[in-house]
């Protein structure tokens, strides 16, 4: 019997405030993490997603006071991140309230981070997250909130990320990000091809069908989406229903 997948709404935050953009600029205010987390909670989310945008680039840690404001909000699991650097920040996150912490940056600075992160805390509590552009024949990742190229294949980085100790893979296509035309599915398939730990597929959500595509197509085992579900143009329920429809696997809300 195949695992349920996920859906995972998103909050983006510049530290205190909810916030949203296209191709990770543009952005504009979108909200009140806890307010957005408390109706997430309600409407049915699988999980929830908090991250600091900005904090590689801006060089601020995480901002502990928002993950615990969000985190009194809910009854479901908790992804946050944004700027970990090492075993200590990484511990701070899950104690403010987070069951999983994302990791970018300091990852593909230093691999090693991801292992002492799993032997600390267990694979399960690691997320790695991976901003991937199309150039040329493949995906490269980028870091510092998108605005730096790495050279890296961000496939390769994939599967290394999993076999240093990630026990997920949160890949964003930069490509997608904001423009409502559907998830990258050929980038999520050949991340989901490369790895053995779940994939959550970020990066371009619009109507249920491009949740059922990336799903059937992407062989993604989550799917995360933002602006969609602030700006209520897509309903969690709905959506939801649609997709025990078409015949996918998700946990239904009441």
């Amino acid at each position: 019997m195949s695992l349920a997948r996920r859906i995972i709404p998103c909050l983006d935050t510049d530290g205190e405030r909810v916030v949203k953009g296209v191709k990770f600029v543009k952005l504009r205010d979108a909200g009140d993490p806890a307010a957005l987390a408390a109706r997430y909670n309600i409407e049915g989310a699988d999980e929830l997603v908090v991250l600091d945008i900005a904090a590689s680039r801006d060089h601020r840690p995480t901002f502990l006071a928002t993950i615990r404001r969000v985190a009194a909000e809910l009854a479901i699991p908790l992804t946050a991140g944004g700027g970990v650097a090492n075993v200590d920040e990484g511990r701070a996150i899950l104690r403010a309230g987070a069951d999983k912490l994302t990791v970018n940056t300091a990852a593909i600075r230093n691999p090693a981070l991801l292992t002492e992160l799993a032997a600390e805390f267990g694979s399960q509590a690691v997320v790695l997250a991976i901003d991937a552009k199309r150039v040329g024949d493949h995906w490269e990742a980028f870091v510092r909130g998108g605005s730096v190229a790495t050279g890296m294949d961000a496939v390769e980085w994939a599967r290394r990320g999993a076999e240093c100790g990630a026990g997920e893979i949160l890949i964003t296509s930069m490509d997608k990000d904001g423009t409502r035309s559907g998830f990258d599915c050929p980038l999520t398939a050949a991340i989901s091809r490369a790895v053995s730990v779940p994939v959550i597929a970020s990066g371009g959500a619009d109507t249920p069908e491009t949740f059922l595509e990336v799903f059937r197509e992407g062989k993604a085992d989550a799917a995360l989406a933002a602006s969609i579900f602030h700006d209520s143009i897509q309903g969690l329920g709905d959506l939801k229903r649609y997709l025990g429809e078409q015949g996918a696997a998700v946990r239904q809300t009441g």
